[in-house]
Order: structure tokens, then sequence, then C-alpha cells
């Protein structure tokens, strides 16, 4: 078992985390045990694998009733150890800091725009009112996926959330690209999301980065399936063998690492934003994990390094030189770049020594935006004038 805490308050931690490997006799018993019994806000539970979870909820409600039981599948997991695959990451927010209501939306290709943002409104209203002292506020969004609705969904988030902060991750599912869940309670559910709102006396940092810098090679998306996220043709040409030409090479030779090592951006708002392809179909057409559309262009982007480039980030989130508790959604793309270019350990030993917790996804949320091949996060530090 993993488990452990971050940064102090008041002999208090600012998250409880703990770990254990998918095959373990006893999962809710390790976990509980690194968890602790202190009384907890809310409790996220990450897994690539969504067979034993609705099990393991329950039995961790057993011991937390008063506790939120939240989760999602993932394409691999960050524990206190750094990357690790077939283990449930266990992530607890401290009662004594934190107060948490998480929203399940359920449809997600049928959304209630209006209904949902007046939910919001109300929710954040009540938690200000009972708990008015505490003034650090954020939202964490898991969704579903591969159910291509993240962009419509984050847009009508953002206007019910007003000022509040929102980061997230795409529920995955390893490598396989089937099934990708969210959990609620002990119920697994696809089409769906869940949205918690956190308030809490702690500072917050939401964050989101990416080690990617455009180049000057353009091509324009002019056939598509938007629905679908799916790219036929792009310069007029079948996509997958026009993308592979502009890289200089065979169309057959196209992966998962190639795609993570040389991603495209679109420009949107005077910033670049990653629009991840997640396979090539049989066909020749390239399937996206985010919005796409005809007339689009995009830019080859090529990768700064990872391993500097992630510290850098990291560091800067010090203050007095103290590291933050931060719970992080990470693109499995970067995972999957890590891995080709031999600095999959590296990277590990970065999160691990900035006490970074949490998942890698099918892609991120950042406020109003759905991303690609990114970090978001939050960086939770102790409240003013308490060490």
């Amino acid at each position: 078992m993993q488990e452990g805490t971050a940064v102090g308050w008041a002999g208090e931690a600012l998250l409880r985390h703990a770990s254990v490997g998918t095959n373990h006799p006893t999962p809710a018993a390790e976990l509980l045990a690194g968890l602790g019994t202190a009384p907890l806000a809310a409790l996220f539970l990450f897994s690539s694998s969504a067979d034993r979870l609705p099990s393991l909820a329950r039995k961790i409600s057993a011991s937390h009733p008063d506790t939120p039981v939240l989760g999602c599948t993932t394409a691999g997991e960050i524990s206190a150890a750094g990357y690790v695959e077939d283990e449930i990451v266990a992530v607890g927010f401290p009662a004594t800091l934190f107060a948490a209501s998480p929203l399940l939306i359920e449809g997600l290709d049928h959304l209630d725009p209006d209904a949902l943002i007046g939910q919001l409104i109300r929710t954040r209203q009540a938690m200000a009112r009972q708990w008015p002292e505490w003034q650090g506020e954020f939202a964490f969004l898991m969704v579903d996926g591969l159910s291509v609705r993240e962009e419509a969904l984050a847009q009508v988030l953002a206007q019910g959330l007003g000022p509040v902060p929102l980061f997230g991750g795409s529920a995955g599912d390893g490598a396989r690209f089937r099934s990708t869940f969210v959990m609620f309670g002990n119920r697994l559910l696809q089409n769906a999301a869940i949205l918690t709102l956190v308030r809490t006396a702690a500072r917050v940092k939401v964050f989101s980065l990416d080690h990617l810098q455009p180049t000057q090679l353009r091509m324009v998306v002019t056939e598509a399936d938007p629905a679908r996220r799916i790219v036929r043709q792009i310069n007029a040409e079948p996509a997958a063998q026009e993308y592979a030409r502009l890289l200089g090479k065979d169309p057959d030779q196209l992966t998962a690492f190639t795609f993570a090592a040389h991603p495209v951006v679109v420009r949107i708002g005077g910033a670049h934003h990653v629009r991840a392809i997640q396979q090539v179909l049989p066909n020749g057409d390239l399937v996206f994990f985010s919005a796409i559309d005809e007339g689009v262009v995009l830019t080859l982007a090529e990768p700064a390094d990872m391993v500097a480039h992630l510290s850098h980030e990291l560091d800067a989130l010090r203050v007095g030189g103290q590291m933050p508790s931060i719970l992080a959604c990470d693109c499995i793309l970067r995972r999957f770049e890590a891995l080709e270019k031999q600095k999959y350990g590296a990277i590990s030993t970065v999160l691990r020594d900035h006490g970074v917790v949490g998942f890698s996804t099918y892609g991120e949320q950042m406020n109003s935006m759905h991303v690609n091949q990114t970090m978001t996060g939050v960086a939770l530090y102790p409240p003013e004038g308490l060490p």
C-alpha cells in the first residue's frame, strides 16, 4: 500500500491519500488504514478497472457514512509513487478544511442548460451562506471520457460557476478506448459526469500546463464528422495519409506514440490548444479526443523536454519554498510520450517529489474549455498565517 499526507495544517493534512493494487484481497481495509479515521468532506477513487469500484465504495461508506464517495475509471493512476498502473488511488478532503457538494449530471446528450446553471448558482450560494469564513473555492469535474460531450458540458458549467475556477478530467479505459465510467456512491454510470463544488479554508490555485510549442507547419481539415470527432480529409487528402506525409512517415507507422510525439494545435482566443488524435481507423480516418470541424486550421506542435518543463512548472507552484498539495488530471498522451521517450521513470520521480496525486485522462477540462495533452489540477496551500 502507498499512503501519504501532504502539506500539514495545525497537525492536519491538506489531503489524505492512499493506494492499493487492484488485485489486493482486501482493498477497502488497506485504503481505510492509509486514509485514517478523520472525517472527510469527500473521497475520490481512481482506478483503470471498474470491476471493484462499487463494492469498494460500499465498504468505505460503511466506515465513513457521511462522506460522499465518488470516482471514475482512468487511463492510469498517479499515486504517492508517481505514475502507477492497475492500482486504486483514493484521495480525501479533510472535513476540518473542506466542504464539498457533489452534483451528478446524467444524460449528457440532452442537457438542460438553464436547469443546470440554476442548480449550480443555488449550490454556490448555499455553500457561501453555510461556510462564509472560508473563501477558497474550486470545482472538480469527472466526465465520461467516451461521451463526446465534454465541450458542451464545460461551456454550460462555466456559466453557472461564474468566477469559481473549474478543472477536471475525462474518465479513461487504459489504452483500450472501449468503456469509461464515473461513479456516484456505488453507481457506475456512462453518459454522465460528476461535478464537485468545493469550499475551503485553504488557499487555492487551479492550474493548467503543457510543454508544446507550435511550429510553422499547418494543415486544414477539409472533411470531418464533428459529432463523432472524426476527420476524414486533411488538405483534401485522406486524413491519416496526409498527416503521415507531413511527418515523413508511412501511414502504417501511425500509433498512439506518434500522436503523442507529434500533436496538432488550434488557435483560440490568442492561445494554442491541443486537438489530440486518439486513433487511426482502418479506413484511414483520424479520431480526435476533442472537438474538430471542417475548415479548422491545425498547426503541428513540437514538445519541449517534458521532464524539465514539468519540474519547472511544479516548482513554480511553491510558496515560501514549500510545495502545496496537488490533485491533478494528466492526459494519457503525456504518459504515452513519457513511455516512448524513455522518460516514464523521470516523470514519476517529478510527480512523486512534488506530491502530485490523481489520474491519467482521455482529456482535461479547464474552466470553459475541454483540452488535451495537458495537466490540469488544483494546488492547495495552508490558510494564511499557518504552517
